[in-house]
């Protein structure tokens, strides 16, 4: 009798044990599933949800995807799971009001991490609103309107909340177009700051030869009017065309290699051809392998008579499973040639008889896409991030 209940409840503690761990696994599995329908991409957007006990299980983690977390709880609901919902929402709740925030340096650096020795994932330009997710040590992880999510220093930025950002948002402002210069103080006649291209600044008042300009934190300074112009002049005269993506293209010439860099002080390949987008006044995907998911496919064959100046090509390797992994981009300028970043910005060839001719790049050579009159969801106008 004894050998028969011994056996019932060990019975009873295996099919709970069974039981507790199935149910821990196909909530697991959920949480996967919501993932990849809306966080594929961990560089822009966080879904960092994980499980911790059982009956009830406990949902632990933090996502910046309201969405996300209410499809996720919906989804364990309806299928009676017993949970606990500890996932913290971004922005924290310590970010307080100001949830916003100018870049106020000339090109500040974000990291992979929140420390000076991580990794340089991408630069953000002076003027360039983001969002505030959370804090931590000095240091703020934000998303940029082109949806990177990275650490910045406290220092690198000016804090609003929404009702001084919608102020901000109706201010004239000017955008740098100088690959380098300085802003200066019109009373003391000394520098300000450095500037590069596509850096904006409230515009104050436009005089004979100079355009008087607000920083974020305040400080005023004056900029030659030559080397700036208002954003909405500028992309009202905006031509898209061959000869000035080409032109733009190689006034970046020269420029040094720096990994993660967007800005004129140093570029990585995707961050070149952001650049040249960008001052066309279009905001394109960070790294190579976001931008070659936009625009309209041209080429897979290296037939380069089907491009056209300003066309995105894409380097890498095919994978045995037949995925593709993009890790090197550049952009056609033409009679064969294609200009990028790569020890620092220059022209090279796929003409196997030029003496530019790059057999490293044609032998891994994937597709071309076009952005020009593409349209897609991934391709925005700048004017849009800094005005009504």
């Amino acid at each position: 009798m004894e050998r028969v209940r011994y056996c019932y409840v060990m019975i009873v503690i295996l099919v709970g044990i069974f039981s507790c761990d199935t149910t821990q696994k196909d909530v697991e599995k959920r949480i996967h599933e919501i993932r990849h329908e809306f966080a594929p991409d961990g560089r822009v957007a966080i879904f960092d949800i994980t499980t911790k006990g059982s009956n009830p299980i406990i949902l632990e983690g933090e996502t910046n995807l309201e969405a996300a977390k209410g499809n996720l709880l919906l989804l364990l609901k309806k299928e009676n799971i017993e949970f606990m919902d500890q996932i913290s929402l971004l922005p924290d709740e310590n970010i307080g009001e100001e949830k916003y925030a100018l870049i106020n340096i000339s090109v500040a650096n974000l990291r992979g991490r929140p420390k000076h020795s991580a990794e340089l994932v991408t630069q953000a330009l002076l003027g360039t609103p983001v969002n505030l997710l959370k804090k931590r040590n000095g240091w703020y992880l934000i998303q940029t309107p082109d949806k990177y999510i990275a650490w910045i220093t406290e220092g690198s930025l000016e804090r609003m909340d929404q009702f001084e950002r919608e102020i901000w948002r109706k201010k004239s402002k000017i955008i740098y177009l100088k690959t380098y210069g300085y802003s200066f103080d019109r009373e003391k006649n000394e520098r300000v700051s450095d500037l590069v291209a596509g850096n904006t600044l409230v515009l104050e008042q436009e005089m004979e030869n100079e355009w008087l300009v607000t920083y974020p934190d305040g400080r005023q300074a004056v900029i030659p009017k030559s080397e700036a112009s208002t954003i909405h002049n500028w992309d009202e005269n905006i031509q898209i065309s061959a000869s000035s993506i080409s032109q733009t293209a190689k006034d970046l010439m020269g420029i040094p290699y720096l990994w993660g860099g967007t800005s004129t002080k140093g570029l990585d390949c995707s961050g070149f051809t952001k650049t040249v987008y960008l001052l066309h006044g279009l905001v394109i995907p960070r790294d190579a392998s976001q931008q070659v998911c936009e625009g309209e496919l041209i080429d897979v064959e290296r037939d380069f008579s089907n491009l056209a100046i300003g066309d995105l090509l894409f380097f890498g390797n095919k994978n045995k499973d037949r995925t593709e992994s993009v890790v090197h981009v550049g952009l056609w300028l033409g009679n064969d040639q294609f200009i990028h970043a790569s020890g620092d910005v220059h022209i090279s060839s796929m003409d196997s008889l030029s003496d530019d001719f790059d057999r490293y790049n044609f032998s891994r050579y994937l597709r071309t896409k076009r952005y020009i009159g593409s349209g897609t969801a991934g391709i925005n106008r700048l004017t849009d991030i800094y005005s009504e």
